[in-house]
């Protein structure tokens, strides 16, 4: 025995049985394991905290994906009825150019044919101008004073017919 109490590897052996005892008799296996089970607790309420956390963020992520859709379908329609609006728009212009250009003709047909009346009227009595004074240059070359007595005994013959 004397061999074994001079082995080194004994009186290791011993300390660690002796550390081993004192650690069952302080309760440290007890302490380790609350220690180990409320670790284990706060982790699980992490993660279903985590997980909580995680389902929410999903309904907000679907939610967000949801709104994109409408506001992309929003955008689809607003897009839809500015076109029809531009091109309503567009159609109304044409019309509108239309329109006045109809008008406008109008009023350089109405003007044409204003100077087309004015013209004539000027033309007539330019002509009626150049007649008369040709009827008259023609009655002063055919007139003498005989012919004009004879002309106005029978008008004043006619007159006095004519006022009974």
């Amino acid at each position: 025995m004397m061999e074994l109490i001079a082995d080194p590897e004994f009186w290791v052996g011993m300390a660690f049985l002796i550390v081993v005892i004192g650690f069952v008799w302080l309760g440290v296996p007890g302490m380790v394991t609350r220690a180990l089970d409320a670790r284990s607790a706060a982790i699980a309420a992490e993660l279903e905290t985590a997980r909580h956390l995680r389902e929410e963020a999903e309904g907000i992520l679907a939610g967000y994906k949801r709104r994109a859709d409408e506001v992309g379908t929003e955008a689809d329609a607003i897009l839809a009825a500015a076109r029809e609006d531009a091109v309503r728009f567009g159609a109304d212009a044409k019309a509108a150019l239309a329109q006045q250009i109809e008008r406008r003709a109008r009023q350089a047909q109405d003007k044409i044919a204003q100077a087309e009346a004015a013209a004539m009227a000027e033309i007539r009595a330019l002509a009626a101008d150049a007649a008369s004074g040709a009827a008259e240059r023609l009655i002063a070359a055919r007139m003498d004073e005989k012919r004009a007595g004879a002309l106005i005994a029978e008008s004043i013959r006619d007159l006095t017919g004519k006022l009974n």
